[in-house]
Formats: C-alpha cells, sequence, structure tokens
C-alpha cells in the first residue's frame, strides 16, 4: 500500500464528514481513547500531514472538517489506535514511518467504516480508490480481500481488531 495524496481525480465525490456528522465518529473514536475535534470550516486543520481538508492528529486528538473526507479521518484515526500508548502521547502530525502500521491502519480503517451509520467498508474503500490510493493489486478491495493478511494478522496479534471485523 502506497499512501494517499489528496485531490485525486474524482475525489469530489468521496463522502465526507457533513454527510454523516461528527457524533457517530466522535463516540467511535471515545472508544479508543481518542478525541474528535471539529474544526471551523476553511480553518487550517492542526496536525494535517497532507494539509486542505485532511484530517490531522496531535497525541490522542483527532482533527477534521466537516470538508474533511470520512476515509482520511478513519486514516488517520488508525494510525493512533494501532500505536502502543507509550508512542500515541508524542505523535505529532505523522504517526509512523512502519509498513506494517501503514498497512495495519489501511486495514482497520476499512473495518471501523462498519461502525458509521451510512459508511460500510464497501463505500469507504470506493472512495479510498477515487482519492488515489494504491494497491498493489489495483484496488483497495482487492488489497482487503486477497493481500491484506498480513496487516489483519498484525491487528489480531495486537487484539487491535474489533468484532465488527468478522
Amino acid at each position: 500500500m502506497e499512501p494517499h495524496a489528496p485531490a485525486a481525480p474524482g475525489a469530489a465525490a468521496v463522502m465526507r464528514l457533513r454527510d454523516i456528522g461528527f457524533d457517530a465518529p466522535r463516540a467511535l473514536l471515545a472508544g479508543y481513547g481518542l478525541t474528535l475535534h471539529a474544526v471551523a470550516d476553511a480553518m487550517p486543520i492542526p496536525g494535517s500531514f497532507w494539509g486542505d481538508d485532511e484530517a490531522g492528529i496531535i497525541g490522542h486528538d483527532v482533527y477534521a472538517r466537516a470538508d474533511t473526507p470520512v476515509h482520511s479521518l478513519l486514516h488517520e484515526a488508525g494510525h493512533l489506535i494501532v500505536l502502543p500508548a507509550e508512542r500515541r502521547a508524542s505523535v505529532h502530525t505523522d504517526a509512523t514511518d512502519s509498513v506494517e502500521e501503514e498497512d495495519a491502519t489501511c486495514y482497520l480503517q476499512i473495518v471501523l467504516a462498519d461502525a458509521l451509520p451510512g459508511v460500510g467498508r464497501d463505500r469507504l474503500m470506493a472512495d479510498m480508490d477515487a482519492w488515489g490510493y494504491t494497491f498493489r493489486l489495483g484496488s483497495a478491495r482487492a488489497w482487503f480481500e486477497h493481500d491484506a493478511a498480513d496487516a489483519r494478522d498484525w491487528l489480531i496479534a495486537r487484539g487491535l481488531l474489533p468484532e465488527l471485523a468478522a
């Protein structure tokens, strides 16, 4: 998996937080000890690696605007979720340089989408493809279904794969 680049063709059609609201994502992230902060429209997002409308992370906090793509929120939150507590506290903007953690984050964001009403993994994978995530097998779905066993095993070994993954 290669990191995603914002503003890919089709990016305008991806689901954004304004489409689902902040309540369900806020509750989901709180279950992992994270706090979701809503950033005012047009204001810079603290801790955003990609800038523009992409979610940001600082310590146990996730920042997003109404125009932030849902996949971006779940991806950045996923970075914090997969980190051990002692590393999470020191994160500011860039969570990892580990291929294993990046893959686990992508797998987890797909699974977590099922916990958000109106989103689900099918929509999230389509949005990941539209946004420009790149996978060896050509799509998020192909990777998730046929090439992500190592990411799944990594999450299971650390007790990070939620029940909804079954």
